[in-house]
């Protein structure tokens, strides 16, 4: 799958209904302002990579990066 805002969007919004969070305990627990959450769930393409990493992190989402090089993917191995 390619990820693009939307999708991202879409998988933050329901993983955050699936966990019955409401966006506004989101944004204070992720310490992100409501427009921020509403913004990220809606696919905006300007959305800091920051703050949407910690959303990701807050809602247990993971993601996983791949480089196309092996000796890159070696050394950023968790």
């Amino acid at each position: 799958m390619q990820w693009t805002p939307a999708t991202l969007g879409e998988l933050i919004k329901v993983t955050r209904k699936g966990l019955g969070v409401t966006q506004e305990n989101l944004a204070l627990t992720a310490g992100t302002g409501l427009r921020f959450i509403v913004d990220l769930e809606k696919g905006k393409p300007t959305c800091q990579i920051g703050k949407t990493l910690t959303v990701l992190q807050t809602l247990g989402i993971k993601m996983t990066c791949v480089s196309p090089i092996d000796d890159v993917n070696d050394r950023f191995k968790p």
